[in-house]
């Protein structure tokens, strides 16, 4: 299996469409964007927040070196 979503968990074409499509019909179409927005918002955020705490560990570890 050779595909990008092959991390799922062997999800293949037919089961993304019938997700897609109980998405589209849960939802609605116009309120999509806005989903995907939301989502988008929270995974910078959370890159945000990790790179941040990397960056913090890394001048502490600088920090200790100096001493």
């Amino acid at each position: 299996m050779n595909t990008a979503l092959a991390f799922i968990g062997g999800i293949g074409g037919p089961e993304i469409i019938v997700i897609v499509l109980f998405v589209i019909v849960f939802f609605g179409a116009k309120k999509i964007p806005e989903l995907a927005r939301g989502l988008g918002k929270g995974i910078r955020e959370f890159k945000d927040a990790t790179k941040e705490i990397k960056d913090e560990i890394d001048d502490a570890g600088k920090h200790i070196d100096k001493k």
